[in-house]
């Protein structure tokens, strides 16, 4: 396999989907934020235990006591059956299960917000997520197929469908993807990191280097100085390659990605003592011990 490539798959799999080996389980919702579609009632909301309960589950939820947060609107739908909100909660009570390791449970319940409102995408979108940490990944790539279906313009779905697709192999999918986030957010982060993946996958450094550069002018991150690196050595442009992983070693002392790549660049440039130092220092803070020691057998 071509080293461009090679760097784009680790990147896809380590960065864009880390759910792959094990998805973070931390909070992300808040109750709060639901807003109450009866606005005769907003003034005595505070008083009414439906309302209370919501709150107590997130107060729960912020301690990190899902037990807890689960039970609270448990009894808040238990209180009122009928309440046109229940179905969200039903949303974020599948992902409090979630969060809680209880896997199965969680895609049940959004089961059942699934098909009690169709359309409502942040249920499908907590159904993806729940469907990539157990690993079921082409059901969650159908999901946010769905999620497009209902929204097309969904960005954040639009994004993951396409970056999915590329890891797949489908690159028409992932380009009508990108292809919509190009006309409507150009200059958002996802836009240029899924562009810049697309052409470091398909064998483009050229147009791959300028758009990671373009990251890094965004936000420092050690994953896009490694992956412009990783560029630049594919173009033979070593030098450059060389400055970018100072600057990203100087700034994250401790990535394993950018020893790597380091290594890399040393052996290329016939240092064999300063690139098995690198790679054993990558292999040290957790690189792929198999993938670094490819670089000795070119």
């Amino acid at each position: 396999m071509k080293l461009p490539r090679l760097f784009a798959i680790l990147l896809l799999v380590f960065l864009v989907f880390p759910s792959v080996f094990g998805q973070s389980r931390n909070p992300e919702m808040k109750f709060s934020e639901i807003e109450h579609s009866d606005k005769k009632d907003t003034l005595g909301l505070e008083e009414r235990p439906y309302f209370l309960l919501i709150g107590q589950s997130e107060e729960a939820l912020a301690n990190h006591d899902y037990e807890a947060a689960g039970l609270r609107l448990v009894e808040a739908m238990g209180i009122e059956p009928h309440n046109p909100l229940n179905v969200a909660l039903l949303s974020n009570l599948g992902m409090i299960y979630y969060y809680n390791e209880q896997d199965s449970l969680a895609l049940v319940t959004l089961n059942v917000a699934v098909e009690r409102a169709p359309k409502l995408i942040g249920a499908h979108e907590n159904r993806a997520r729940v469907l990539i940490g157990m690993g079921r990944d082409d059901e969650a790539f159908k999901e946010y197929g769905t999620i497009i279906d209902i929204d097309s313009l969904n960005c954040d779905a639009r994004f993951t469908h396409g970056m999915m697709a590329l890891y797949r192999g489908d690159l028409p999918t992932a380009k009508a993807d990108f292809a919509v986030l190009d006309r409507i957010v150009p200059l958002w982060s996802k836009t240029l990191l899924a562009n810049a993946t697309m052409y470091a996958m398909t064998g483009n450094d050229v147009e791959a280097a300028s758009l990671y550069r373009r990251l890094l002018d965004k936000d420092k991150l050690p994953e896009y100085y490694s992956a412009l690196a990783g560029c630049l050595i594919s173009l033979d442009n070593l030098d450059e390659a060389g400055k970018v992983i100072g600057e990203g070693l100087a700034r994250f002392s401790s990535d394993p990605e950018l020893y790597y790549y380091r290594a890399l660049l040393n052996h290329k440039r016939y240092l064999p003592q300063e690139a098995h130092a690198d790679a054993k220092k990558a292999i040290e803070l957790g690189a792929n011990r198999d993938k670094v020691l490819k670089i000795f057998q070119k």
